[in-house]
Protein backbone atom coordinates (compact mmCIF):
# COMPACT_ATOMS: atom_id res chain seq x y z
CA UNK A 1 0.00 0.00 0.00
CA UNK A 2 1.59 3.16 -0.47
CA UNK A 3 1.91 5.97 1.85
CA UNK A 4 -0.28 8.70 0.11
CA UNK A 5 -3.06 6.33 -0.21
CA UNK A 6 -2.82 5.28 3.65
CA UNK A 7 -2.67 8.69 4.66
CA UNK A 8 -5.57 9.71 2.42
CA UNK A 9 -7.70 7.11 4.21
CA UNK A 10 -6.79 8.28 7.69
CA UNK A 11 -8.21 12.18 6.52
CA UNK A 12 -11.10 9.87 5.02
CA UNK A 13 -12.14 7.51 8.23
CA UNK A 14 -10.85 9.25 11.26
CA UNK A 15 -13.12 10.75 13.86
CA UNK A 16 -11.94 11.65 17.03
CA UNK A 17 -15.65 12.06 18.19
CA UNK A 18 -16.48 8.25 17.58
CA UNK A 19 -14.11 7.29 20.46
CA UNK A 20 -11.70 4.57 20.32
CA UNK A 21 -13.24 1.19 20.06
CA UNK A 22 -12.16 -1.61 18.02
CA UNK A 23 -14.74 -1.50 15.25
CA UNK A 24 -14.49 2.24 14.94
CA UNK A 25 -13.34 2.70 11.21
CA UNK A 26 -10.27 5.11 11.73
CA UNK A 27 -9.27 3.17 14.62
CA UNK A 28 -8.95 0.12 13.25
CA UNK A 29 -7.31 1.46 10.41
CA UNK A 30 -4.53 3.19 12.60
CA UNK A 31 -4.22 -0.29 14.74
CA UNK A 32 -3.72 -2.29 11.52
CA UNK A 33 -0.88 -0.38 10.36
CA UNK A 34 2.11 -1.87 12.84
CA UNK A 35 0.82 -5.40 11.45
CA UNK A 36 0.90 -4.17 7.12
CA UNK A 37 3.40 -6.12 4.90
CA UNK A 38 2.40 -3.95 1.86
CA UNK A 39 3.33 -0.72 3.19
CA UNK A 40 5.96 1.02 1.54
CA UNK A 41 9.05 1.96 3.92
CA UNK A 42 12.24 2.43 3.67
CA UNK A 43 14.76 -0.31 4.14
CA UNK A 44 15.11 -1.69 7.91
CA UNK A 45 12.15 0.88 9.14
CA UNK A 46 8.99 0.17 10.72
CA UNK A 47 5.35 1.74 11.02
CA UNK A 48 3.26 2.16 14.11
CA UNK A 49 -0.02 4.28 14.18
CA UNK A 50 -2.31 5.16 17.22
CA UNK A 51 -5.05 7.56 17.22
CA UNK A 52 -5.22 7.51 21.08
CA UNK A 53 -5.82 5.35 24.04
CA UNK A 54 -8.84 5.59 26.42
CA UNK A 55 -9.90 8.92 24.57
CA UNK A 56 -9.78 9.63 20.80
CA UNK A 57 -6.32 11.93 20.03
CA UNK A 58 -7.72 15.00 18.37
CA UNK A 59 -4.11 14.60 16.46
CA UNK A 60 -3.65 10.69 14.71
CA UNK A 61 -0.78 9.89 13.83
CA UNK A 62 1.35 7.36 11.73
CA UNK A 63 4.87 6.83 13.28
CA UNK A 64 7.59 5.41 11.34
CA UNK A 65 10.69 3.69 12.83
CA UNK A 66 14.39 2.81 13.12
CA UNK A 67 14.45 -0.03 15.59
CA UNK A 68 18.39 0.80 15.95
CA UNK A 69 17.51 4.32 17.51
CA UNK A 70 14.00 3.78 18.88
CA UNK A 71 10.39 1.85 18.37
CA UNK A 72 8.76 3.07 21.39
CA UNK A 73 6.88 6.66 20.61
CA UNK A 74 7.22 7.38 24.35
CA UNK A 75 11.36 7.86 24.03
CA UNK A 76 14.03 8.80 21.48
CA UNK A 77 13.72 10.41 18.29
CA UNK A 78 11.14 8.77 15.25
CA UNK A 79 9.46 10.18 12.27
CA UNK A 80 5.64 10.74 11.94
CA UNK A 81 2.85 11.54 10.18
CA UNK A 82 0.81 13.44 12.42
CA UNK A 83 -2.54 14.80 11.36
CA UNK A 84 -3.92 18.25 12.29
CA UNK A 85 -7.24 18.35 14.25
CA UNK A 86 -8.84 19.38 11.64
CA UNK A 87 -7.62 16.89 9.38
CA UNK A 88 -6.98 19.28 6.74
CA UNK A 89 -2.86 19.25 6.59
CA UNK A 90 -0.60 16.15 7.71
CA UNK A 91 2.60 17.07 8.73
CA UNK A 92 6.07 14.92 8.39
CA UNK A 93 7.92 15.41 11.37
CA UNK A 94 10.92 14.52 13.21
CA UNK A 95 9.88 14.06 16.72
CA UNK A 96 11.51 13.60 20.16
CA UNK A 97 9.50 10.63 21.99
CA UNK A 98 7.84 12.63 25.42
CA UNK A 99 5.75 10.51 27.30
CA UNK A 100 8.10 9.17 29.40
CA UNK A 101 9.82 12.51 30.29
CA UNK A 102 6.27 13.63 31.82
CA UNK A 103 6.89 11.46 34.84
CA UNK A 104 9.78 14.17 35.43
CA UNK A 105 8.65 16.97 34.18
CA UNK A 106 4.92 16.73 34.21
CA UNK A 107 2.87 17.87 31.30
CA UNK A 108 3.30 21.04 31.41
CA UNK A 109 4.95 24.32 30.48
CA UNK A 110 8.83 22.44 31.30
CA UNK A 111 7.60 19.60 29.32
CA UNK A 112 7.24 21.91 26.26
CA UNK A 113 10.00 24.28 27.41
CA UNK A 114 12.37 21.11 27.45
CA UNK A 115 11.57 19.72 24.00
CA UNK A 116 11.79 22.98 22.33
CA UNK A 117 15.23 23.68 24.40
CA UNK A 118 16.61 19.86 23.02
CA UNK A 119 15.00 20.34 19.11
CA UNK A 120 16.69 23.35 18.71
CA UNK A 121 19.78 21.80 20.26
CA UNK A 122 19.64 19.25 17.86
CA UNK A 123 18.85 21.62 15.09
CA UNK A 124 22.20 23.49 15.47
CA UNK A 125 24.65 20.56 15.81
CA UNK A 126 23.17 18.99 12.37
CA UNK A 127 24.73 19.58 9.01
CA UNK A 128 23.14 23.38 8.06
CA UNK A 129 22.80 22.41 4.39
CA UNK A 130 20.49 19.11 5.41
CA UNK A 131 17.57 21.54 7.15
CA UNK A 132 17.31 23.49 3.88
CA UNK A 133 13.56 23.42 2.88
CA UNK A 134 12.36 21.92 6.49
CA UNK A 135 10.30 24.00 8.93
CA UNK A 136 11.36 23.80 12.36
CA UNK A 137 7.74 23.63 14.40
CA UNK A 138 4.34 22.38 12.98
CA UNK A 139 1.25 23.16 13.73
CA UNK A 140 -1.61 20.86 14.52
CA UNK A 141 -4.61 23.11 15.38
CA UNK A 142 -4.86 22.00 19.02
CA UNK A 143 -4.16 23.31 22.39
CA UNK A 144 -4.33 19.94 23.75
CA UNK A 145 -1.05 18.68 26.19
CA UNK A 146 -0.30 16.21 23.29
CA UNK A 147 -0.62 18.30 20.60
CA UNK A 148 1.79 21.01 21.90
CA UNK A 149 4.00 18.57 22.85
CA UNK A 150 4.67 17.43 18.90
CA UNK A 151 4.60 21.05 17.80
CA UNK A 152 7.71 21.85 20.75
CA UNK A 153 9.21 18.43 20.21
CA UNK A 154 9.31 18.74 16.63
CA UNK A 155 12.86 18.47 14.84
CA UNK A 156 12.09 19.71 11.26
CA UNK A 157 8.94 19.23 10.03
CA UNK A 158 7.06 19.52 6.22
CA UNK A 159 3.62 19.72 6.07
CA UNK A 160 0.98 18.67 3.12
CA UNK A 161 -2.53 19.88 2.40
CA UNK A 162 -4.44 16.89 2.25
CA UNK A 163 -6.88 18.00 -0.58
CA UNK A 164 -3.29 18.54 -2.75
CA UNK A 165 -1.23 15.65 -1.12
CA UNK A 166 1.72 15.23 -3.35
CA UNK A 167 2.34 12.16 -5.84
CA UNK A 168 3.45 9.25 -4.29
CA UNK A 169 6.87 9.65 -5.65
CA UNK A 170 7.32 12.98 -4.11
CA UNK A 171 6.33 11.90 -0.62
CA UNK A 172 8.49 8.78 -0.65
CA UNK A 173 11.99 11.23 -1.80
CA UNK A 174 10.70 13.45 1.19
CA UNK A 175 10.22 10.84 3.52
CA UNK A 176 14.11 8.97 2.65
CA UNK A 177 15.45 12.32 2.99
CA UNK A 178 13.66 12.18 6.36
CA UNK A 179 15.25 9.18 7.04
CA UNK A 180 18.53 10.90 6.31
CA UNK A 181 17.86 13.85 8.50
CA UNK A 182 16.83 11.22 11.53
CA UNK A 183 20.29 9.86 11.58
CA UNK A 184 21.98 13.07 11.70
CA UNK A 185 19.52 14.12 14.45
CA UNK A 186 19.93 11.25 16.39
CA UNK A 187 24.21 11.75 16.02
CA UNK A 188 23.15 15.05 16.93
CA UNK A 189 21.30 14.64 19.89
CA UNK A 190 24.11 12.45 21.51
CA UNK A 191 26.59 15.11 21.09
CA UNK A 192 24.02 17.55 22.81
CA UNK A 193 23.31 15.20 25.45
CA UNK A 194 26.83 15.66 26.10
CA UNK A 195 27.43 19.20 26.30
CA UNK A 196 24.20 19.61 28.29
CA UNK A 197 25.25 16.83 31.04
CA UNK A 198 28.13 15.80 33.51
CA UNK A 199 31.75 16.36 32.24
CA UNK A 200 31.11 19.14 30.18
CA UNK A 201 34.05 21.07 28.64
CA UNK A 202 34.40 24.02 31.14
CA UNK A 203 34.07 27.01 28.26
CA UNK A 204 33.87 30.68 28.81
CA UNK A 205 32.94 32.82 26.05
CA UNK A 206 34.72 35.85 24.52
CA UNK A 207 33.36 38.96 24.51
CA UNK A 208 34.10 41.17 21.45
CA UNK A 209 36.67 43.89 22.13
CA UNK A 210 38.25 42.42 25.28
CA UNK A 211 41.78 40.86 25.11
CA UNK A 212 42.43 37.57 25.62
CA UNK A 213 44.58 36.64 28.37
CA UNK A 214 47.82 34.17 26.98
CA UNK A 215 47.17 31.09 28.99
CA UNK A 216 50.66 30.19 29.03
CA UNK A 217 51.85 33.87 30.37
CA UNK A 218 54.46 33.22 33.19
CA UNK A 219 54.64 29.74 33.41
CA UNK A 220 58.12 28.30 32.98
CA UNK A 221 57.56 24.83 33.72
CA UNK A 222 60.15 22.63 34.73
CA UNK A 223 59.66 19.32 33.40
CA UNK A 224 56.50 17.14 31.69
CA UNK A 225 54.76 17.09 34.99
CA UNK A 226 54.82 20.93 35.78
CA UNK A 227 53.27 20.96 32.37
CA UNK A 228 51.10 18.51 32.83
CA UNK A 229 49.68 19.71 36.47
CA UNK A 230 49.25 23.61 34.45
CA UNK A 231 47.66 22.32 31.37
CA UNK A 232 44.83 20.31 33.74
CA UNK A 233 44.25 23.41 35.66
CA UNK A 234 44.13 26.15 32.83
CA UNK A 235 40.88 27.79 32.15
CA UNK A 236 39.96 27.66 28.58
CA UNK A 237 38.33 30.92 26.84
CA UNK A 238 36.74 29.97 23.56
CA UNK A 239 34.19 31.81 21.26
CA UNK A 240 30.62 31.12 20.32
CA UNK A 241 31.72 30.32 16.82
CA UNK A 242 34.36 28.07 18.27
CA UNK A 243 32.09 26.18 19.93
CA UNK A 244 29.54 25.86 17.29
CA UNK A 245 32.40 24.59 15.00
CA UNK A 246 32.81 21.65 17.27
CA UNK A 247 29.28 20.96 17.65
CA UNK A 248 28.12 20.89 13.81
CA UNK A 249 31.37 18.76 12.92
CA UNK A 250 30.69 16.30 15.21
CA UNK A 251 27.46 14.94 14.19
CA UNK A 252 28.99 15.07 10.48
CA UNK A 253 31.74 13.43 11.43
CA UNK A 254 29.94 10.20 13.16
CA UNK A 255 28.31 9.74 10.02
CA UNK A 256 31.66 9.15 8.00
CA UNK A 257 32.21 6.34 10.70
CA UNK A 258 34.35 8.02 13.82
CA UNK A 259 33.18 8.89 17.32
CA UNK A 260 33.55 12.48 18.35
CA UNK A 261 34.92 13.07 21.89
CA UNK A 262 34.69 15.96 23.45
CA UNK A 263 35.32 15.29 27.25
CA UNK A 264 39.01 15.68 26.45
CA UNK A 265 40.23 18.87 28.60
CA UNK A 266 42.25 20.77 27.16
CA UNK A 267 42.25 19.21 23.52
CA UNK A 268 39.25 20.51 22.00
CA UNK A 269 38.52 16.86 20.10
CA UNK A 270 39.04 13.33 19.68
CA UNK A 271 38.24 10.90 17.21
CA UNK A 272 37.97 7.12 17.58
CA UNK A 273 37.02 5.17 14.91
CA UNK A 274 33.64 3.45 15.52
CA UNK A 275 34.67 0.30 13.37
CA UNK A 276 38.16 -0.19 13.76
CA UNK A 277 40.57 -0.39 10.74
CA UNK A 278 43.01 -2.37 12.88
CA UNK A 279 42.78 -4.63 15.65
CA UNK A 280 44.35 -5.14 19.19
CA UNK A 281 45.42 -2.38 21.98
CA UNK A 282 46.49 1.19 20.91
CA UNK A 283 44.08 1.48 18.24
CA UNK A 284 44.88 4.73 16.45
CA UNK A 285 43.22 8.23 17.73
CA UNK A 286 43.01 11.69 15.63
CA UNK A 287 43.58 15.14 17.80
CA UNK A 288 41.86 17.49 16.39
CA UNK A 289 41.98 21.15 17.31
CA UNK A 290 39.33 23.98 16.07
CA UNK A 291 40.26 27.20 14.92
CA UNK A 292 37.57 30.12 13.59
CA UNK A 293 39.10 32.15 10.77
CA UNK A 294 38.60 35.58 11.11
CA UNK A 295 38.07 38.41 8.15
CA UNK A 296 39.13 35.58 5.52
CA UNK A 297 42.71 35.50 6.83
CA UNK A 298 44.10 31.54 7.97
CA UNK A 299 47.68 32.75 8.94
CA UNK A 300 46.94 33.28 12.64
CA UNK A 301 44.43 30.16 12.92
CA UNK A 302 47.11 28.01 11.13
CA UNK A 303 49.76 28.75 12.90
CA UNK A 304 47.75 28.46 16.32
CA UNK A 305 46.59 24.94 15.21
CA UNK A 306 50.22 23.67 14.48
CA UNK A 307 51.62 24.75 17.73
CA UNK A 308 48.74 23.18 19.52
CA UNK A 309 48.56 20.26 18.04
CA UNK A 310 52.38 19.65 18.22
CA UNK A 311 52.11 20.70 21.51
CA UNK A 312 49.51 18.68 22.84
CA UNK A 313 50.85 15.54 21.34
CA UNK A 314 54.12 15.94 22.82
CA UNK A 315 52.86 16.57 26.11
CA UNK A 316 49.31 14.56 26.11
CA UNK A 317 50.61 11.94 24.50
CA UNK A 318 54.79 11.26 23.75
CA UNK A 319 55.64 12.11 27.36
CA UNK A 320 52.67 9.81 28.91
CA UNK A 321 54.22 7.07 26.97
CA UNK A 322 51.20 6.50 24.43
CA UNK A 323 51.16 6.19 20.82
CA UNK A 324 51.08 9.85 19.33
CA UNK A 325 47.61 10.59 17.15
CA UNK A 326 46.53 11.56 13.69
CA UNK A 327 46.49 15.50 13.64
CA UNK A 328 44.20 17.47 12.35
CA UNK A 329 43.33 21.35 12.19
CA UNK A 330 39.55 21.61 11.63
CA UNK A 331 38.28 25.16 10.42
CA UNK A 332 35.48 27.21 9.67
CA UNK A 333 36.66 28.24 6.26
CA UNK A 334 38.39 27.22 3.28
CA UNK A 335 42.46 27.85 4.35
CA UNK A 336 43.56 27.52 0.89
CA UNK A 337 47.34 27.35 0.61
CA UNK A 338 47.90 26.28 4.02
CA UNK A 339 46.35 22.73 3.73
CA UNK A 340 49.09 21.72 1.73
CA UNK A 341 51.42 23.69 4.14
CA UNK A 342 49.71 21.49 6.91
CA UNK A 343 50.19 18.26 5.48
CA UNK A 344 54.04 18.93 4.73
CA UNK A 345 54.25 18.80 8.36
CA UNK A 346 51.79 15.89 8.92
CA UNK A 347 48.65 17.86 9.77
CA UNK A 348 45.54 16.78 7.52
CA UNK A 349 42.71 19.96 7.47
CA UNK A 350 39.11 20.06 7.20
CA UNK A 351 37.07 23.51 6.92
CA UNK A 352 33.55 24.08 6.82
CA UNK A 353 32.37 24.93 3.41
CA UNK A 354 29.06 26.05 1.15
CA UNK A 355 27.74 22.10 0.08
CA UNK A 356 28.97 21.32 4.01
CA UNK A 357 32.83 19.73 4.42
CA UNK A 358 35.70 19.81 2.78
CA UNK A 359 38.97 19.13 3.63
CA UNK A 360 42.93 18.26 2.39
CA UNK A 361 44.21 14.75 1.10
CA UNK A 362 44.86 13.37 4.18
CA UNK A 363 41.24 13.88 5.57
CA UNK A 364 40.10 12.44 2.27
CA UNK A 365 42.07 9.54 2.21
CA UNK A 366 41.17 8.63 5.73
CA UNK A 367 37.09 9.03 4.58
CA UNK A 368 36.45 12.08 7.04
CA UNK A 369 35.44 14.44 3.35
CA UNK A 370 34.96 12.94 -0.04
CA UNK A 371 37.39 13.57 -2.28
Amino acid sequence: MDMRDLLLEVAELYDADAGTQGHVPGQRLLRGVQKRKDLTLPDGYIAKARGGQGTAAATPWIGVFDPRITDDPKRGLYLAYIFSADLQTVTLTLQQGSTLLERELGRGVALREHLARRAAGIRQRMPAHSLQGWQNQPKFQDRGMRAQAYEKGSVVARAYEVANLPLESEIQRDLLQATRLLQDAAAAERVWAVGEGEGRISVDYEGAGHAVEDPLAGFHPKDSGDYLAHISARRQVKSREHERLISQFGPYVLSRGYKPITDVHPRDLVLRELVPSVAGEGLPEWLVEAKVVRGGNPTTAVREVMGQLHEYSHFLYGERGFARPHLMGLFTEDIGVYSRYLEYHGIASIWQSVDGWSGSALATEWNMVVG
